[in-house]
């Protein structure tokens, strides 16, 4: 046998290989539909006759009709509802999720140009088409929804953020974006509350990511706008993006003056991040907000105090007693702002070597340690069972010699 011949049949062997792997993808297509569309449909054997065919060739066709499989079987599960049969929440949402993203791959594949007879580069519009119409009535009878819900009621919530992820996606999908298609999905009041359900489902999984991307979203917008925001600056928290929950915190204080959580938190930030007098001048903006918040003036007044503002300090208690008349804490911080300028008139006499002076450098501390005393007295008084108010009033009594109410303090402490 020549080359020639060798070479002839060959070729022609690689031709009858392609037309059988051709033929056998055909047949198990069609085998497919014949299943799925039967008077008694049989999806299990569907899905058995689509992988085969997917395995031979995998084509915007054969996709497409991978995924006509789920949605024949949802449109079974809808039917039996319809004659009051019951629906199987679960197989119907599961064949809505498969069909959905066997169309996304089909019109992937769709999209990738191929050349006509006469050399031209042409893209399958018709599969494309077909399938939009098809996203388009998922879209408007929200299966992805209804899927999501059940879900949600199962306590899944990753697998409710999916279907809810989905569902909202349809209208940003490319095959989605002729403008009659987008005239039958307006971004309306449900469009966004399901976009808000999908970001809740995410934080509830702990999607960090996803749901971060979610609240970016909706965060500008009306929608539940105060609840997003809080969402959000939890996600980052969570994932201690501090420059992110911080400017989350700073913009929702300016959007939502009348929400103190938002400014609450930052304060508290501020506070234990070391910042006092930054969280200070934020104190400042909440009380010009809320004056008679007694606990504002409260906290104002120790961070005054730290920062050695001790004037200030005794205005923000004498303003929380104002607002809050028995708030044992506030009159005892008047007795620890004079009691801690004492301690350290203390420190400072035992620097002097000089005996008359470090007598009245002792005097000067003990004046202002007794101005202490009728706070701490005061705030026991306002809190009788507090050990830290007694602890102080037992160290003055002693100080100063009081000594029936240092034994009557002593017997309450051993009786705590």
């Amino acid at each position: 046998m020549n080359k020639s011949m060798k070479k002839s049949l060959f070729l022609a062997a690689l031709v009858l290989i392609s037309a059988g792997c051709f033929a056998q993808k055909n047949a198990s297509l069609k085998s497919a539909k014949r299943y799925m569309l039967a008077e008694t449909p049989d999806f299990t054997a569907a899905r058995a006759a689509i992988d085969e065919a997917l395995a031979s060739e995998q084509t915007a066709e054969v996709y497409y009709w991978a995924g006509m499989v789920g949605y024949h079987e949802l449109t079974q599960e809808n039917y039996n509802q319809m004659m009051g049969k019951g629906v199987n929440q679960q197989k119907a949402g599961l064949a809505v999720e498969e069909s959905y993203k066997y169309w996304l791959k089909a019109d992937e594949l769709a999209m990738i140009p191929t050349l006509d007879k006469k050399g031209r580069e042409i893209v399958d519009t018709k599969t494309r088409g077909n399938i939009s119409k098809k996203m388009l009535e998922y879209y408007k009878n929200q299966e992805l929804v209804k899927y999501g819900i059940y879900l949600n009621e199962q306590k899944d919530f990753e697998g409710a953020y999916n279907a809810f992820k989905m569902h909202v996606d349809i209208p940003d999908l490319a095959m989605m974006q002729d403008p009659k298609l987008q005239k039958e999905m307006p971004r309306d009041t449900t469009y966004t509350q399901y976009k808000y359900y999908a970001a809740i489902f995410a934080v509830q999984s702990e999607l960090h990511d996803e749901a971060i991307a979610l609240l970016n979203e909706l965060k500008d917008g009306d929608y539940e706008a105060i609840s997003v925001n809080q969402f959000l600056y939890q996600e980052y928290v969570a994932l201690k993006d501090t420059a992110h929950f911080v400017a989350t915190l700073q913009d929702a204080i300016i959007r939502f003056p009348q929400e103190s959580w938002f400014l609450q938190n930052l304060i508290n930030y501020y506070i234990f991040s070391g910042q006092e007098q930054t969280a200070v001048e934020y104190l400042a903006t909440a009380i010009e907000r809320e004056p008679n918040v007694a606990q504002y003036h409260h906290i104002k007044g120790n961070l005054d105090e730290n920062l050695g503002n001790y004037d200030d300090a005794l205005k923000d208690f004498d303003e929380a007693l104002r607002c809050d008349p028995t708030l044992a804490d506030a009159m005892a911080g008047k007795g620890r702002v004079y009691y801690n300028q004492a301690v350290k008139l203390n420190e400072a006499a035992a620097m002097i070597s000089d005996n008359k002076a470090y007598k009245k450098a002792l005097e000067e501390m003990n004046e202002v340690f007794r101005k202490s005393l009728p706070f701490f007295e005061e705030a026991h008084t306002m809190a009788p069972d507090d050990r830290q108010y007694m602890q102080v009033l037992k160290g003055l009594y002693y100080r100063f010699h009081m000594d029936d109410k240092y034994n009557e303090i002593s017997e309450k402490l051993s009786n705590l």
